[in-house]
């Protein structure tokens, strides 16, 4: 009974150390800021929207034939 209490502990020991030894996570990456736009910028990009208004979207089958493979090789 010792014996296999002995092998248990020391299992339990050696996964401890390998737990504690290694750190928590690999990497740490530092988080990126959202740099805040200036209220020049913000308001420029508000006029060019304006100015140069969104395609309109163009029909499944009119994109599926556009990307079409024999289209591509051509």
């Amino acid at each position: 009974m010792s014996l296999i209490n002995d092998l248990v502990q020391g299992v339990v020991d050696g996964v401890l150390k390998d737990i504690l030894k290694k750190p928590s996570s690999t990497s740490k990456r530092a988080r990126r800021r959202k740099r805040t736009t200036s209220t020049s910028s913000a308001t420029l990009r508000q006029i060019e929207k304006l100015l140069r208004p969104a395609k309109k979207q163009t029909s499944r089958k009119r994109t599926v034939r556009s990307r079409s493979k024999a289209r591509r090789s051509s």
